[in-house]
C-alpha cells in the first residue's frame, strides 16, 4: 500500500539528487517559484543529495532514476518522484495537493 502525506504535516519538502548539483537546483527553484506564485510560504524546500538525506525525512520529490537509492535512505518519507527535471506534471499535483489540503499519495 502506496504511503501518504497531508499537507498540513509537510513543513519541509525534500529535494533529492545524486550529487546535489546541477538540472535539479533549476528543479528546485522552480517548485519554490510555484508554491510562492501558490502564497504556500510556511513549507521550505530543501536541496539535498541523496547521501544527506537526513532518515527523519517526511516528505521527499526526487527523480524516478534514484527513488530506489532514496527511499532506502529514507524509508519512512513519502517519496513522490517525477521523470522530467522541467515542467512536470508532478510539481504541479504537489502544489495543488497543498492548497487543497489534499493527501499526497507515493508515486
Amino acid at each position: 500500500m502506496p504511503k501518504s502525506i497531508l499537507p498540513s504535516d509537510i513543513n519541509t519538502i525534500i529535494f533529492a539528487c545524486e550529487a546535489g548539483i546541477g538540472s535539479s537546483l533549476m528543479s528546485v527553484n522552480s517548485l519554490k517559484k510555484k508554491l510562492k506564485a501558490a502564497k504556500i510560504e510556511h513549507i521550505k524546500v530543501i536541496h539535498s543529495a541523496t547521501a544527506t538525506i537526513p532518515s527523519s525525512a517526511q516528505f521527499i520529490v526526487c527523480h524516478n532514476g534514484i527513488k530506489k537509492s532514496v527511499k532506502a535512505k529514507a524509508p519512512d518519507a513519502v517519496v513522490v518522484g517525477f521523470n522530467l527535471f522541467f515542467n512536470d506534471p508532478v510539481f504541479d499535483k504537489i502544489v495543488k495537493a497543498i492548497t487543497t489540503n489534499t493527501e499526497i499519495t507515493e508515486q
